[in-house]
């Protein structure tokens, strides 16, 4: 007999009116949120301009949200395009399925549209948001609590997660909490970036490596506990090999970055030090050089009066010399 467990919700979603409000959506969209907030506070810090998280996460966004659900379709196809699916589900990402994997490869390339618009190094513009993304993961695996999805093998330990539905080949009972797990090491993972990139001075895309580095950690042995259906390779899901895959490559350009361009980005933003925001520090700006022109006028005048005077003065002494020799 379970002693204790922590118990799914009997429904994700709930209708206000005609308007379904689903749980899953609403852990993402909170984290997009935390991730731009976080993210903007820590550009501030690096120089850069206010809003330009948020300007560039507009591109980023929505390409992660693609990629994400497009590493989950063609990885779990079966899903979706075997005998009996209807692959008019592959749209409903409500649903659940987003891989991180293709979330942060695609999400890469609408951010660095938005930064080479704006004139800004992508790396440094990732070292910024590498906690906020963690922070978003955290909280967008609560979304595989209220779909009771992705949960680890059968357990009776205090914190046990109780599955309730059968759809889907599900079996009712008590397994290991993996969206539990790998939310709480997301949030380990912003706090070591933070520190990391506090205590080293982390630049060059180097702190975003470290959030990779240390996410396939944790995600190599949740992956390993969770008991869904997933491709095998050599006796290991197809996640854990690209967990380890990933790994190396973000410890690889950890090292190679830090050899070939140690320290920080001198300007991570052009224009960022004018001030904040664009508008005001285009006024403040216009205000300063305003101030400046009337001050070089009014010490060009200053030096000008004084010269015509003895102009004048030496005009009427050479006039009174010629008089004299006249006369003399």
């Amino acid at each position: 007999m379970e002693l204790a467990y922590i118990p799914s919700p009997s429904r994700g979603v709930i209708h206000l009116g005609p308007i379904p409000l689903r749980g899953y959506a609403f852990c993402i969209i909170i984290g997009v949120f935390v991730a731009v907030w976080l993210g903007n506070k820590r550009w501030i810090a690096r120089g850069g301009r206010a809003g330009t998280v948020a300007d560039i996460a507009v591109w980023a966004v929505p390409f992660g949200l693609v990629g994400g659900r497009l590493y989950h379709v063609i990885t779990d196809y079966e899903l979706y395009f075997s005998e009996g699916r209807d692959w008019v589900d592959a749209f409903k990402i409500w649903e659940g399925g987003l891989g991180i994997w293709g979330a942060i490869a695609l999400g890469a390339l609408g951010a660095w549209i938005g930064c080479r618009r704006r004139g800004i190094p992508l790396p440094a513009y990732a070292d910024a948001v590498a906690p906020g993304i963690a922070l978003a993961q955290a909280l967008g695996r609560w979304g595989n609590w209220f779909n009771q999805e992705l949960y680890g093998r059968r357990t009776d330990v205090p914190w046990a997660l109780e599955i309730t539905s059968s759809t889907d080949g599900r079996v009712p009972g008590t397994y290991h909490p993996t969206f539990l797990y790998e939310s709480l090491w997301c949030i380990g993972v912003a706090l070591l970036v933070i520190w990391a990139d506090r205590r080293f001075k982390m630049g060059h895309g180097r702190a975003f490596a470290l959030y990779v580095a240390a996410y396939c950690v944790g995600r190599f042995w949740v992956e390993y506990m969770r008991v869904d259906d997933a491709h095998h390779i050599l006796g290991l899901r197809l996640n854990n090999w690209t967990a380890l895959l990933v790994f190396l490559l973000a410890v690889l350009y950890i090292v190679v970055s830090a050899k070939k361009r140690p320290g920080r980005e001198p300007v991570v933003e052009p224009g960022a030090a004018d001030g904040d925001s664009g508008g005001a520090s285009d006024e403040k700006k216009a205000e300063t050089d305003a101030a400046t022109e009337d001050g070089k006028t009014s010490e060009a005048e200053s030096k000008t009066e004084p010269e015509s005077e003895d102009a004048v003065e030496d005009t009427k002494e050479s006039r009174d010399e010629a008089e004299s020799a006249r006369k003399g």
